[in-house]
């Protein structure tokens, strides 16, 4: 199987974003922009290491983003990002990954999905690389000194190039040496590894993304009200007791007089926290993806479907605001548990435990809760994901 490391380029100063702090590290809904494009590989796979690049002068501004990620030790950058990724490249090469995906932190908008695309184009033996970007849709034009237009340039074929770029890992090293070599004795600088890899003669590849996968240059693009939508979407499910000597709750194994009864491990919240993240993309219930009839189901982790429906999410470049379930029962008790339960779903989403809200409560005696014949939960997801074009 193929290793890749994803290579994060934040040491850059970014002087057209204006403000105390370099962009990289500049907070967006309370997280900083690096730690959002570290977030976005995290859990994308065939990535199975996150290596940084940052600016000397930044440690502090590192740890207070991402130290708690349990990333390695971040490596300098240069005074170009060409010198950035060559010397990130560099820190790899004693245990060489066989891929290495470049991404500008300033890019914390990111699809999973895309950056999987690009790590499937690899799949080719004869590609050597491949660069995320979007076809070109306007009109070109080019003007003389004084604004005057001369001529019309054709977009066909032409793309606006994005980040990651993913190559494999010793060509692309081989090329950025040799580029480094012509750019102390040209006195120029590459402005992505694309150029660097066409320079050294490779088969780069254009894979499509997506326009929100957008570079932060000024502060005015950290403001993605016009992009961005929020939607909300309702989850409920219902388990009844029979044999067992304990039941799955929010991922948590609690001990209790009886099991719960289902074809999975009929984990209630797990249930309603799934059926209501797949309302949020109208991608129907959890019945469908995981049909009750279907023998392979049987006794499963439920973690396993929550999974999926996130996993959806994020391919349709969504992602997670707030989680909140309620568990409907008599017994067992959840207050101990709550926040093992916070834990595991935040664990199993991919989000800090902050955006986890588990509550209880009873029905006071009434109704098939009451009696003590099973329990019933209900969730709401609200998640944030890019607005649909007309």
């Amino acid at each position: 199987m193929l290793t890749c490391t994803a290579l994060i380029v934040a040491g850059g100063r970014g002087t057209r974003f204006g403000g105390l702090l370099p962009k990289q590290y500049a907070l967006f809904e309370g997280e900083s922009v690096l730690r959002r494009s570290v977030l976005a590989f995290r859990d994308v796979p065939g990535i199975d290491r996150l290596q940084v690049v940052i600016g000397h002068e930044d440690d502090a501004r590192y740890g207070a983003a991402v130290g708690d990620l349990g990333l390695s030790p971040p490596v300098r950058g240069g005074a170009s990002r060409q010198h950035s990724v060559l010397n990130g490249l560099e820190a790899l090469a004693d245990d060489p990954p066989h891929l290495v995906a470049v991404h500008d932190a300033a890019r914390p908008f990111v699809r999973p999905a895309d950056i999987a695309a690009c790590l499937a184009a690899l799949g080719d033996p004869v590609v050597d690389g491949a660069v995320l970007g979007v076809p070109l849709a306007d009109t070109l034009k080019r003007t003389d000194d004084g604004g005057v237009i001369t001529g019309t340039v054709p977009r066909g074929g032409l793309w606006r190039a994005q980040t990651p770029q993913v190559f494999r890992f010793r060509p692309l090293l081989d090329a950025h040496r040799a580029a480094a070599t012509l750019a102390a004795s040209e006195g120029t600088a590459l402005t992505d590894d694309a150029a660097v890899a066409e320079r050294a003669g490779l088969r780069v590849v254009m894979v499509r993304g997506h326009e929100d996968n957008r570079k932060i240059t000024t502060a005015d693009d950290l403001d993605v009200t016009s992009i961005m939508e929020t939607r909300t979407a309702f989850g409920f499910d219902v388990h009844g007791f029979g044999p067992g000597e304990s039941v799955t709750l929010g991922g948590v194994v609690i001990a209790h007089v009886r099991g719960l009864v289902g074809h999975s491990d009929a984990d209630v919240a797990l249930h309603a926290l799934t059926d209501a993240i797949l309302g949020t993309i109208g991608a129907g219930d959890i019945g469908m993806h995981f049909p009750p009839s279907d023998p392979q189901w049987r006794g499963v982790s439920s973690d396993r479907f929550l999974h999926h429906a996130v996993g959806l999410l994020q391919a349709a470049g969504g992602r997670i605001v707030h989680l909140d379930v309620t568990l409907i029962c008599e017994a067992p008790r959840i207050g101990p548990h709550r926040q093992a339960m916070v834990d595991a779903i935040a664990r199993i989403t991919g989000v800090e435990p902050g955006r986890v809200s588990v509550k209880a409560t009873t029905t006071e005696g009434l109704g098939f809760t009451g009696r003590r014949e099973g329990i019933a939960a209900q969730a709401v997801a609200t998640i944030e994901m890019p607005k649909a074009r007309p």
